[in-house]
């Protein structure tokens, strides 16, 4: 398992834009646990949305979110607007965790947040680039990157990795 980085990173202040045009922050989930993930609707592993689901409801009161930003940049498989991907997760998924605008997370227009996140925790043979869509991130409550699952990691096994950063329950 990946140390968890330093405070060097300030993740909360990295501006974000949530999928109905809000303005957010990371800041605005301080002192939860966060996974965050690269979608897309029409992947082959568009149906994780189930399993990230199933994270974040079962998670939730504990202080665990997963947040979801759209991206098209791997065989544009997110090609819709914002109105679109939210009916679609909404429909097909019944996901309840937040959702941001459409990112990219590779090459030079890569959203900040991406660029920060891949140097914490880079890919295999330390390559930053992120491979695919459903990439994962893990992020512990000061949101300091703890580690990266890659699309082939299902939700469901990174329940052991969530867990034990979460309180207690009461």
């Amino acid at each position: 398992m990946m140390r968890a980085m330093p405070d060097a990173l300030d993740l909360d202040t990295v501006p974000l834009q949530r999928l109905d045009g809000r303005a957010t922050t990371l800041g605005d989930f301080a002192g939860q646990v966060l996974l965050i993930v690269n979608v897309a609707s029409r992947c082959g592993f568009t149906p994780q949305y189930d399993g990230l689901e199933a994270l974040h409801r079962r998670w939730q009161a504990r202080g665990f979110a997963v947040l979801g930003f759209p991206c098209n940049q791997f065989g544009h498989q997110e090609p819709g607007d914002a109105a679109e991907i939210a009916s679609f997760c909404r429909l097909s998924h019944a996901v309840t965790f937040p959702m941001f605008a459409k990112v990219e997370v590779n090459g030079p227009d890569a959203h900040p947040l991406f660029r920060q996140l891949k140097r914490a925790a880079p890919g295999l043979l330390g390559t930053e680039a992120i491979k695919w869509n459903f990439t994962k991130f893990l992020l512990d409550a000061e949101h300091r990157v703890v580690r990266r699952f890659a699309p082939t990691d299902t939700p469901e096994a990174l329940a052991p990795h969530i867990e034990p950063l979460l309180p207690r329950s009461a």
